[in-house]
């Protein structure tokens, strides 16, 4: 546990000395959740109904929020992992006596704290407040969805990170994915009553799924079947970013 614990506090001290990281894994959502979820509220003048249920948005929206932070938490972590790599302290590391499976486990033990962290934030904010209506006893089904989807991103973002030479290459894929995955969902908006074209995409992209089983345990709003479904997809998303991240790990030299 040693070499794992070690990276653990690498990350943890590489996090501290940055505070913007920190603003932006924990803060930035938060003011999404403020300024989106209030403005849209009083905006719209009503409610969002979901499966037949009706919520306000800053209820709908606090789901998307907690997809939101895992998703933040695992960009910057990735781009930390770049950084490392284009000073050569990546490869450094790969020298210590550590195993690179162990190395990919500290890193991921760290931000998958950091996410519960932002979430439980997130959700404080939202019943405080926003007055949301939150399960309480589904809060422990939350953490584990955090937990995975925040694993799942992260290996995928370093996969990027690894092969990826050039910054600017790195920092667009970033960009471009912030934008698609997130705005591409069902993080800001139900979808049933969106154009097929917009459909289609969005309900293959992983942070839908994320984010429709959010708003089942934090709401208990959605079908079993879909949900079934979607759990799956999760766990399989984030097993085979594992895979991918541990392969590309192995290559690097």
């Amino acid at each position: 546990m040693r070499p794992i614990s070690s990276v653990f506090y690498r990350d943890y001290r590489q996090r501290m000395t940055n505070i913007g990281f920190v603003f932006w894994d924990l803060f930035v959502p938060l003011a999404y959740l403020i300024l989106f979820g209030l403005g849209f509220e009083r905006m719209l003048g009503g409610t969002v109904a979901v499966q037949g249920q009706a919520f306000g948005y800053t209820a709908f929206l606090l789901p998307g929020v907690l997809g939101m932070v895992t998703f933040s938490v695992a960009m910057n972590t990735s781009w930390g992992f770049f950084m490392d790599k284009d000073s050569g302290i990546f490869y450094e590391l790969l020298t210590y006596p550590i195993t690179r499976t162990q190395l990919l486990i500290g890193k991921i033990s760290f931000n998958v704290l950091l996410a519960v962290i932002g979430s439980v934030l997130a959700i404080v904010l939202g019943i405080v407040a926003m007055e949301a209506p939150v399960r309480w006893d589904l809060l422990p089904l939350t953490a584990a969805i955090v937990m995975a989807a925040t694993a799942g991103w992260f290996f995928l973002f370093s996969v990027f990170a690894i092969k990826l030479a050039r910054m600017d290459a790195f920092n667009t894929v970033l960009s471009a994915a912030y934008i698609l995955l997130m705005f591409l969902s069902s993080m800001f908006y139900p979808l049933a009553d969106l154009p097929i074209w917009f459909r289609i995409p969005a309900y293959a992209n992983p942070m839908t799924w994320q984010v429709d089983l959010l708003r089942f345990s934090l709401l208990g709003v959605g079908s079993a079947t879909p949900l079934l479904l979607e759990g799956a997809a999760v766990l399989i998303f984030a097993a085979v970013c594992l895979t991918l991240a541990v392969r590309a790990l192995n290559r690097a030299d």
